[in-house]
């Protein structure tokens, strides 16, 4: 991918809600226990909001802790791009949301949904804009309010969601070797029977038949997800390198979607990755859905493990399904 002028992530954001659910919190209302959940997720905690907490709420906390690390007014935004599925409402788009709310009056936005590999899909999205000459600034936003369409009677997928935000501000590169150097984003869509929500859309209007029936709650077949993602993170993330001309040995680190901790390793594995250059923080966050990502680089710039020239690979695998990568050289 050549571009007229290069992308490159100049500031992080973040935001959590400061209510902790644990293990042991969860097994007070449904059958589960906190060793069963770690064995099979890596999960020990997650955020949630408190009622009446919209995503657009935890996008904005996370656009003003951005703004705040790069030292800039919000009007001086020209895009912003949220990720999500868990909009505050059909319409508008939380994107207009949130820049009504961090007075991004220069601004204009949209929303996409591509579930787990929505950041990514919204960062090469962003990219575009840079790289066109169109824009300077644009804030790219993963967050989610999962917690608002999870079923709390239902194990197999309550203990593993949790609520967060993340953005990145892009800007032009100065040089063609730093920055957002290439991608690879593919769908398939016959995986849609095995991780959706059913209820709400034209197909099922929402109604009593819908709420009794639990129509509006994500529904999961976990093991076919789970055997898709542990090929396609591996065989994306593969193609992506391959078609720079690298291997696993070549990154400096890799950042994937937090979405079961069996799923990381196994693809870690699959590129040959020393432990040490494998991001975890789902332990701390469950799945957050578009917020893991950007959660986790995150913390790896706290840890001092994302510096400036590291070579990241990003990668992710979502709900429709959706399938990503990223390849990066950080800025800063």
């Amino acid at each position: 991918m050549k571009a007229t002028r290069r992308a490159k992530i100049t500031a992080l954001g973040r935001y959590v809600p400061p209510k902790v659910v644990t293990n042991n919190d969860l097994s007070m209302f449904v059958d589960t226990n906190h060793e069963w959940i770690v064995e099979r997720t890596g999960i020990q905690q997650r955020h949630m909001v408190e009622r009446g907490t919209a995503t657009s709420d935890l996008a904005a906390r996370a656009v003003d802790d951005l703004l705040k690390q790069r030292g800039i007014e919000a009007d001086e935004i020209e895009l912003i791009i949220v990720a999500t599925v868990t909009p505050d409402m059909f319409f508008p788009a939380t994107a207009c949301l949130v820049q009504n709310k961090i007075r991004a009056n220069q601004a204009w936005g949209f929303d996409i949904s591509a579930a787990c590999s929505g950041f990514l899909y919204a960062l090469t999205t962003g990219a575009q804009f840079i790289e066109s000459g169109a824009h300077n600034k644009v804030v790219v936003v993963g967050a989610d309010v999962m917690s608002s369409i999870i079923n709390y009677e239902d194990r197999a997928t309550c203990v593993l969601f949790g609520d967060g935000a993340g953005a990145v501000l892009l800007e032009p590169s100065d040089s063609d070797e730093v920055g957002i150097l290439d991608y690879k984003h593919e769908i398939d869509g016959a995986g849609g029977q095995h991780l959706y929500m059913p209820g709400g859309g034209s197909l099922n209007p929402a109604s009593r038949e819908s709420v009794e029936k639990k129509m509006h709650y994500v529904h999961q077949e976990g093991q076919s997800v789970f055997k898709y993602a542990v090929r396609k993170m591996g065989e994306v993330s593969r193609g992506t390198l391959a078609r720079n001309g690298l291997e696993g040995k070549d990154i400096d680190l890799f950042i994937a979607h937090q979405a079961n901790l069996r799923i990381i390793n196994a693809t870690a594995e699959k590129l040959g990755l020393d432990d040490s250059k494998v991001v975890r923080n789902i332990h701390k966050y469950g799945n957050t859905t578009a917020a893991t990502i950007p959660l986790a680089i995150g913390d790896a710039i706290e840890d001092g493990r994302l510096k400036k020239g590291s070579t990241v690979l990003f990668a992710a695998v979502g709900a429709g399904f959706t399938v990503g990568s990223v390849l990066v050289r950080w800025a800063y």
